[in-house]
């Protein structure tokens, strides 16, 4: 009988791997913290409709920004000490941000300002570090790595962190942020205890101008077929899964009636969903190939967008959020998986970064959208625009899918029993 951190980290992966595994899941646990506390916090301060969303613009506005230039440089640098400058940065906002909040000078352009930052640093942190797992375990170890982080994204930064936040934020508005300010000091001390990662080829070279960088990350993407099409699923998929998900809180209190409590418990839904997908991920990974994978999610999340649609039971809601969760985290690991196995490692960063600008770039436009066909066709209208968006892009993406699996060829498995 295995231990239980063999079922979490598995000893062939090294003690690197288990060091960013608990990295990982410290910092989300801050993360999860700040998902609760900082609107909170701005909506203490202020009732404008305009300031609360600016609030949540800044949470992807640095990736439309900086995006391209935080690949270029981890592709340039020691990655791991990236992430560790980048999250000391974090640490060092937020503990000005709660000086401000124990001497009563806070306000919220100060809180703005403050997001800002602290995305601007993340954006570094979430660049540099996605490119450290394919340097620290094999390639037929790459999807249960990534399915072991993205658990602890679950567990942590949905789960755990947002109730405590809010409790924390009651008992005190810099107590939450206190508490982040330890839990990203604490990730950047267990990262620490790596080995040093090797230096990306492009790091011993002498350094062209960034956007010379950024230029060539964008063809080697371009000129590899396999790539380009994932990239452009991801963005097309989060162009029409965005457009209702801005609205999902009128679609749920207004069109389901499920209040806001039901309103919670879609969000909780689909965390549980993912949870189970974490359990499952190895033997799923062992006895159903990847290609047939990425079809059954995408069809998934095209029958997810027609049923919520039609259904205006609120309960038969919570059952399809559940599945979105599971399907969309099994999406999730193995696309991060294939888009790793196909890109060279001094290419690594820029192209992650070219793929969470589409992400964020997606998720504006889809959100743009959704809110003018809300207001114009009603709350079920972006449903039915998801819906028709997903299925065109399926049909269009369905063959290729094989072609970009079979591009990313993956050394046989190291063990029958993996988790």
């Amino acid at each position: 009988m295995p231990s239980l951190g063999e079922l979490l980290a598995p000893r062939r992966m090294g003690r690197d791997f288990r060091w960013l595994l608990a990295s990982s899941w410290t910092s989300n646990i801050g993360d999860g913290v700040a998902l609760a506390a900082a609107p909170l916090l701005i909506a203490s301060m202020t009732s404008s409709p305009i300031l609360v969303a600016s609030g949540a613009i800044l949470q992807f506005l640095p990736w439309l920004v900086f995006g391209l230039h935080a690949g270029a440089i981890a592709d340039r640098f020691d990655r791991r000490r990236l992430v560790m400058l980048a999250n000391t940065a974090r640490a060092i906002v937020l503990l000005a941000l709660c000086v401000f909040l124990i001497t009563g000078t806070a306000n919220i352009w100060i809180v703005l300002a403050v997001a800002f930052l602290y995305g601007t640093a993340e954006v570094f942190v979430d660049t540099a570090g996605s490119t450290l797992l394919p340097m620290l375990v094999k390639p037929a170890d790459l999807g249960i790595g990534n399915a072991r982080l993205q658990a602890g994204y679950l567990v942590a930064n949905q789960f755990a962190g947002p109730p405590l936040g809010a409790f924390l934020f009651a008992a005190g508005t810099a107590w939450p942020f206190l508490l982040e300010v330890v839990c990203v000091s604490v990730a950047v001390l267990l990262i620490s205890r790596m080995a040093r990662t090797p230096i990306p080829p492009r790091a011993t070279a002498t350094h062209p101008p960034v956007h010379t960088d950024i230029a060539e990350g964008l063809r080697w993407l371009w000129r590899n077929p396999p790539v380009r099409t994932l990239v452009l699923i991801i963005l097309l998929f989060n162009v029409t899964w965005a457009a209702p998900w801005g609205v999902l809180v009128l679609y749920a209190t207004e069109h389901l009636h499920m209040g806001a409590v039901g309103y919670g418990a879609l969000t909780t839904a689909s965390a549980v969903g993912g949870l189970l997908a974490t359990v499952s991920f190895g033997w799923l990974e062992r006895h159903v190939s990847f290609a047939t994978l990425m079809r059954v999610v995408l069809s998934l999340e095209v029958l997810m967008h027609l049923a919520f649609a039609l259904t205006t039971v609120g309960w038969v809601a919570l059952v399809i959020m559940f599945a979105f969760g599971a399907y969309a985290f099994v999406w999730g690991t193995i696309s991060t998986t294939v888009r790793q196995r196909l890109v060279p490692a001094a290419l690594q960063g820029r192209v992650a970064s070219v793929n969470m600008v589409g992400v964020f770039g997606g998720m504006v436009i889809g959100q743009a959208l959704g809110g003018v066909i809300a207001e114009i066709w009603g709350l079920t209208g972006p449903w039915w625009f998801a819906f028709v968006g997903a299925a065109l892009t399926l049909l269009f993406v369905w063959k290729p899918i094989s072609q970009i699996v079979s591009a990313a060829p993956v050394e046989a498995a190291q063990s029958s029993n993996e988790p």
